[in-house]
């Protein structure tokens, strides 16, 4: 079977990126006060790109894939290609980008520079878009950098000196980490061919033979460059204090768009550039899960003495993106299971704390835990969103990031590796420290009285407000319940590696 839209197999990459091109494109060409006709076109945009991955995903469940080849000259190729491995990203991407849409509307509704930031919003998308599509490294560091460029904007957005200043230190970490990224990649392109994520590059084996010292700097410099977008520690500074972003800005960056892309990148790298023979010939894959172990604990560890509740949700970030790094480096089918399960699971759980951690800055002027007190009785729709999403970073089942611990210390028995179980135990521990106490403080607590009543018959917060938070709490919570549907997260994990391997 085909896909329900009538386009050439290289027509659907470049779909892809025109419905978050175009519509950032006509926001910044329409007028600063046309805010109704830009609200239309984000959401057409957000809403075809939907309706366009889902034609897609029947035609890839059945094997097919699409590719676009730009041949630029001097060997180079602008490679855009759609795998299960790219759709699984696409859709986190797709699904996210419209909830976050209508969050991002109704938060900004009353700020004066809504078009610039709905412009760089949807360049953002168009450049984690593009890394999803990229088919070598080439094309992924393009979209890398553009990725950067885009998100600088949003972090700054607010215009005063904090805001300001975190932009130069995300600008300084990341182009740091994109140089260290295209050493590595200039050096594997003169050492070993192009950087393919379609088939190993041809020198490779060769490499490996002579010279297997070079591949391993190699591997160490696109994991340093890549991991800066990844937040692995020590090379994580720039996320906590790009917290001064607005909220639908933090949810972007913790979710979908930049701390992702460093962790799809290592993916790739691990999978598709050096492959699973390769990472063991060379005993890649210890060093990775240290230091993936040691990211998890140490941002657990941090985020517990975090009172402000966006720097904890962001040092939470750090610890929870390296559960993906980890079951990467396993190299076992099921750790690779459990890897690509969480890019999801944790995109749809921490989503939701950000939009529920904005709506209490916003209505009620809420940015630290000790403020919480009560919360629960005066929001009781927000804060029982943000509980879901906050038991699901515990790992509580039947809660969506259950599944994804379960198959990553499924994968490190499978590699051998027992002892990454007492980091998985003790990160839940960890996990547990620093969301219940909030927990605590908002359904227990005496509720606190210099809080303006909710007037009658009025939501908690605007509608529009609360729904995305709501949904992706339910989708948190039903990608846990219904993990063994053929639509899940983790089916469509299962999917990918039975390609790869063959499952016990």
């Amino acid at each position: 079977m085909t896909p329900l839209l009538l386009l050439p197999g290289w027509g659907y990459p470049l779909l892809l990126l025109a419905c978050s091109l175009v519509p950032a494109v006509t926001i910044f060409l329409l007028p600063r006060d046309a805010q109704r006709l830009r609200n239309l076109v984000n959401l057409g945009g957000a809403g075809l790109k939907l309706l366009v991955v889902m034609a897609m995903l029947w035609g890839v469940y059945q094997g097919q894939s699409y590719s676009f080849a730009l041949p630029l000259g001097a060997g180079l190729e602008l490679l855009l290609h759609i795998d299960a491995l790219a759709l699984l990203f696409i859709t986190l991407s797709a699904l996210l980008w419209f909830v976050t849409t209508i969050y991002a509307i109704a938060y900004l509704q009353d700020d004066g520079e809504q078009r610039r930031f709905f412009g760089f919003f949807s360049l953002c998308v168009a450049s984690t878009v593009g890394i999803a599509l990229s088919g070598n490294l080439f094309t992924f560091f393009i979209f890398y950098e553009l990725l950067t460029l885009s998100t600088l904007p949003l972090v700054a957005h607010q215009g005063d000196d904090k805001s300001l200043a975190a932009g130069r230190t995300y600008l300084r970490y990341t182009l740091s980490g994109s140089a260290v990224l295209l050493l590595g990649i200039l050096w594997l392109e003169v050492a070993a061919g192009s950087g393919s994520f379609l088939e190993p590059p041809l020198g490779m084996a060769v490499l490996a033979q002579e010279s297997p010292i070079t591949l391993t700097v190699i591997f160490a410099l696109l994991i340093a460059g890549l991991g800066v977008k990844a937040a692995i520690m020590p090379l994580h500074g720039w996320l906590p204090a790009a917290m001064v972003a607005p909220a639908p800005v933090s949810a972007l960056l913790h979710a979908v768009a930049v701390v992702k892309a460093g962790a799809f990148g290592i993916v790739r790298v691990v999978f598709d550039v050096y492959g699973i023979e390769l990472m063991q010939a060379l005993h890649l894959g210890l060093p990775l899960t240290i230091v993936a172990s040691a990211t998890i604990l140490l941002g657990s560890l941090i985020a517990l003495r975090q009172e402000e509740i966006k720097r904890r949700l962001a040092y939470s970030t750090v610890s929870q993106v390296s559960y993906i790094v980890l079951g990467a480096s396993l190299l076992t089918p099921l750790g690779f299971i459990g890897c690509l399960a969480h890019l999801v699971h944790q995109g749809i759980m921490k989503i939701t704390l950000f939009f529920c951690a904005g709506i209490f800055q916003k209505k009620l002027g809420i940015h630290r835990i000790d403020e919480m007190d009560g919360l629960g009785a005066r929001m009781p729709l927000t804060m029982l969103a943000f509980s879901a999403g906050a038991l699901g970073m515990i790992g509580l089942p039947p809660m969506a990031g259950f599944i994804s611990k379960w198959y990553l210390g499924l994968g490190s028995l499978q590699a051998g590796q027992g002892w990454v179980i007492p980091v998985l135990v003790g990160s839940s521990l960890l996990n547990a420290a620093y969301f219940l106490p909030p927990l605590y403080r908002a359904w227990f607590r005496p509720a606190r009285v210099d809080w303006p009543e909710r007037p009658a018959g009025r939501w908690e917060a605007p509608l529009w407000l609360i729904l995305p938070g709501v949904f992706a709490a339910m989708a948190a919570l039903g990608a846990g319940v219904f993990a063994a549907f053929p639509v899940s997260p983790l089916e469509w994990a299962r999917l990918i590696v039975a390609r790869e391997y063959t499952l016990p």
